[in-house]
């Protein structure tokens, strides 16, 4: 997914830019259109294979110009699985559905993607899975910093060794500063029963979490302390969300979207009221129009 996220479609895969319109319909007629061929000639930038006008080719074509117009389809044909058209842009492979309503990337970490309303569908559903296992975590059991009246909360999976953890912790109070309320859960990457592990159950069993969590991100020496936790169960709910895969520290904000690693704490913020706003958008109602001026 890589290349094509920054060579072909950019910023708009990511959705966070507006899509453009479409420059047009799909090339009609032509000296020669081929419906459903399995491949046609390369094409300059900005142009495309001609294929028959509202033909499902036409429709994925369009599809790919709405997100970027400016981006050359060399090939466009069916694709072995039905329903499907196989686009080859610039040496990668996209899939577009026949009616041109979703567009998946395929490969290590690819996505199905909403055209239309812009949205990643794969990590809107892995959103909703994180946001479900992290509410398994009582509340109890989370070490927070928070502001007197944080505009944003975060759960971040965090150990003891990591340079970025330890550098995002060390920022803390700015964090709160923007608004941000942090929630740290345990997270020791090396394992349970590692050296990692017992220092965080040595946090979690520690009389002011907040205060062993803190020494310990600043590699001063805590009690080693054993207790009733929670520490294995962070540990396990992080490995079902992906911090496995992911690494430490993983933010994730309050309706379970992967946020990133270490984020400078203004950077949050901004990313943090992006997705409000756009979480905000989602959810108003698709028929919602302005009432008509002038009253009735």
């Amino acid at each position: 997914m890589k290349r094509i996220l920054i060579t072909v479609l950019g910023a708009v895969i990511s959705l966070s830019a507006c899509a453009q319109a479409p420059q047009g319909a799909a090339a009609a007629g032509g000296t020669d259109p081929v419906k459903d061929r399995a491949g046609v000639p390369a094409t300059p930038a900005g142009t495309a294979p001609q294929v028959v006008a509202g033909s499902a080719d036409a429709r994925a074509i369009e599809a790919m110009r709405a997100l970027n117009p400016n981006v050359a389809i060399d090939k466009v044909g069916p694709a072995p699985m039905p329903g499907l058209r196989e686009i080859l842009v610039q040496g990668q492979v996209v899939y577009v559905s026949d009616d041109g309503g979703y567009l998946f990337l395929p490969g290590t970490g690819g996505a199905l993607f909403n055209i239309k309303g812009k949205r990643n569908v794969t990590e809107d559903s892995l959103a909703g899975m994180r946001r479900d296992l992290v509410k398994t975590i009582p509340a109890s059991e989370r070490i927070v910093f928070a502001p007197a009246n944080p505009k944003h909360t975060v759960t971040v999976f965090t150990d003891a060794e990591c340079g970025y953890c330890r550098k995002l912790h060390g920022e803390i109070a700015e964090y709160n500063r923007q608004g941000i309320a942090v929630e740290y859960l345990a997270f020791p990457r090396m394992g349970i029963g590692s050296d990692d592990y017992k220092k965080m159950v040595s946090v979690w069993c520690a009389a002011d979490r907040r205060e062993a969590l803190t020494a310990v991100k600043s590699d001063r020496a805590v009690s080693s302390k054993t207790c009733k936790n929670t520490v294995e169960q962070q540990y396990q709910i992080g490995q079902r969300a992906g911090v496995g895969a992911t690494g430490t520290p993983t933010i994730l904000n309050a309706d379970g979207f992967h946020v990133g690693g270490y984020v400078p704490p203004a950077q949050l913020r901004e990313r943090l009221d992006k997705l409000a706003a756009e979480s905000e958008r989602a959810s108003r109602p698709a028929a919602a129009v302005a009432a008509p001026a002038g009253g009735a």
